[in-house]
């Protein structure tokens, strides 16, 4: 069927009731026949986009990880020791806790009669160390080792998989000559007042790099303005030293007993 174009004819507005050409007339969204001034469009809020939930994850997520404790850069000649076995220890800013293990690296010189040796801690296994032992282990030298505390062996060996197996030990006894004993195997001594994840227990042979640590004292003062602040700390020697000194030269490292646990 054909229609007329309609160009003489009127048409009545289903919004207005008015009258209008019939030609100007169009159809709404809402099916109502109405003149192009009256036309109304369809709001945005009744064609809203399809909406899903937001993403949640990443696809190759890094969750942060809580990073090992390091060694800190000492000031040069960071000991002082008095004719006592209290050695004090300069750190500024240091951030460690009363009762933390702290090892000692790179000393460079004596201080007051003691040797940096002693101050390192370092010396090696006499036999082999299996995986379970936890009655006594023995070293090359014990003597300058405290009389209880930690150590930590092999820093360098590795598994098949290229990672680390340095382990901490901790003792309870010294016999002040070459043995220690009453061992905690894969232990991890406190660093900053927290005490991190154990290290794995395993085999260690004869000759073995041993090192010790010392348990520290942390020293406050007040500044100015009546804020504590701990730039040292101390240290108890097994022998006393000979005489009041400031020492130890630089570079020097104090840091956690095992960088990796």
């Amino acid at each position: 069927m054909a229609y007329a174009s309609g160009k003489f004819a009127l048409a009545i507005s289903d919004r207005s009731g008015l009258q209008f050409p019939y030609t100007e007339m169009v159809k709404e969204w809402t099916g109502a026949w109405v003149h192009t001034s009256e036309y109304e469009p369809k709001a945005p809020q009744l064609m809203p986009h399809e909406h899903s939930p937001d993403p949640q994850a990443l696809s190759r997520p890094r969750p942060a990880r809580v990073a090992f404790p390091v060694p800190n850069l000492l000031p040069n000649n960071a000991f002082t020791t008095t004719v006592s076995t209290t050695v004090t220890v300069k750190e500024p800013l240091h951030k460690r806790s009363t009762n933390d293990y702290v090892r000692f690296r790179d000393v460079q010189r004596s201080v007051g009669g003691v040797t940096n040796s002693i101050f390192n801690l370092d010396t090696t296994l006499k036999s082999d160390l299996s995986k379970t032992q936890t009655g006594e282990l023995f070293l090359t030298d014990s003597s300058a080792f405290p009389s209880t505390g930690y150590i930590v062996l092999d820093e360098d060996k590795t598994d098949a998989n290229g990672n680390k197996l340095s382990e901490t030990i901790y003792y309870t006894g010294n016999n002040g000559t070459d043995t220690l004993s009453g061992l905690t195997r894969g232990s991890s001594a406190p660093s900053y007042g927290v005490t991190p994840g154990g290290s794995p227990a395993v085999a260690h042979d004869s000759g073995a790099k041993v090192f010790g640590s010392y348990i520290i004292t942390v020293i406050n003062t007040t500044d100015p303005q009546g804020n504590t602040i701990s730039n040292s700390y101390s240290f108890v020697l097994n022998s006393a030293a000979t005489s009041a000194d400031t020492a130890g030269g630089f570079p020097t490292f104090a840091g956690p007993v095992n960088s990796r646990a």
